[in-house]
């Protein structure tokens, strides 16, 4: 694998720019990095910028631009000043902007910005570091704060919608998004106990969960999986991340690759599909032959550069609990009727199906 570059080399600005936002530790940036492979004069997209740290991974690996696109107007803040920093490039352009929005309408937010094409999108899916530690954005049950979960800081809020919402919906979003076994038990906890109380903060609502679920032997909190499932309820997470899949590989130029990181089997089984018929994956041929991986690659126009998804080290693991979950696939976009280029993406999707070098 190709070394890290110096992500805290000086900017234009002469000014040192940090690795990552120390609130958020941005998870296998190393292997996006590569995967994504920034080149001068190229344009990006982080559809989910966050603290910054893919993004600043890109800048300091070549002469090129991003796009940093964020749901959460606390992440375009932060950028304001991380695009200050980065400055101009060689070209005189802004080397990162910021749009504020979901990276399921990335594709009209650039398009109004003049922007048809990209070199390369980046997606981290799930919530951010910045949205779990802080108690008052109500994400987690660590610390007691409002039970708000909103990643836009609009619309309905997780308190209004367990207040209001039937015992069914709850059990089907418990059962679904979170994936919890005691679905039903959960959501009929939750219904007797706000006819007495409306629920409002993160610790009222872990304690009712905690009441209904037996403790599990991995150690993991019972309210683990329906604070998840409300969450994603709450954000159409799901939702979102399939209309930035369509968007994202609209928006690639030839040899521009996605690449994505998520956190839980629902993610990662969206990304896979969507992956999978972009690249025309053939199902008839047997999965240990590379044409498995990359079958229909040329008809459907792209390539998987993933056969299985790539998993943080070791290492990455104990620096970064949170990154054990992680997995990360990718997928480029072939240029047209070359049949050169064509074959190099095809012998590197062939590669990474083997785990060689191509």
């Amino acid at each position: 694998m190709n070394a890290m570059p110096d992500t805290s080399r000086l900017t234009p600005a002469g000014t040192s720019v940090p690795d990552h936002d120390p609130g958020h530790i941005p998870v296998m940036r190393a292997e996006v990095l590569e995967a994504l492979s920034p080149r001068a004069g190229e344009v990006y997209v982080d559809g989910t910028f966050g603290g910054g740290g893919y993004t600043n991974a890109v800048l300091a690996a070549a002469d090129c631009r991003v796009w940093g696109v964020d749901r959460d107007p606390d992440a375009i803040a932060r950028g304001r000043a991380l695009s200050a920093i980065w400055g101009n490039g060689e070209d005189g352009s802004q080397r990162l902007r910021l749009l504020q929005g979901g990276f399921g309408g990335m594709r009209d937010m650039l398009a109004a910005e003049g922007v048809t094409a990209v070199d390369g999108v980046m997606l981290d899916l799930g919530v951010s570091s910045f949205q779990i530690d802080d108690p008052e954005r109500g994400f987690s049950f660590r610390a007691d704060g409002p039970l708000d979960m909103r990643m836009e800081r609009a619309g309905r809020s997780a308190a209004d919608l367990v207040n209001s919402a039937s015992e069914a919906e709850l059990a089907d979003i418990f059962h679904h998004y979170g994936e919890e076994r005691h679905a039903r038990r959960v959501a009929r906890t939750i219904v007797a106990a706000r006819t007495e109380t409306p629920f409002s903060t993160t610790g009222q609502l872990a304690a009712a969960i905690r009441s209904a679920v037996p403790a599990d032997r991995s150690g993991i909190d019972p309210a683990t999986r329906s604070f998840q499932g409300l969450r994603i309820a709450v954000n159409d997470e799901l939702g979102e991340i399939e209309r930035a899949l369509v968007q994202a590989l609209d928006l690639l130029a030839p040899g521009g690759r996605l690449v994505v990181v998520s956190f839980h089997s629902l993610e990662d089984r969206l990304v896979k599909r969507a992956m999978a018929d972009a690249a025309g994956r053939n199902a008839g041929v047997s999965r240990h032959d590379p044409r498995a991986f990359t079958g229909g690659a040329a008809e459907a126009g792209y390539a998987l550069l993933t056969r299985k998804p790539l998993r943080p080290g070791d290492e990455e693991c104990v620096r970064n609990p949170r990154a054990r979950s992680a997995r990360l696939r990718a997928i480029a976009r072939l240029r047209p009727s070359t049949a050169s280029s064509d074959a190099a993406l095809t012998r590197t999707a062939a590669s990474a199906a083997e785990g060689t070098e191509p």
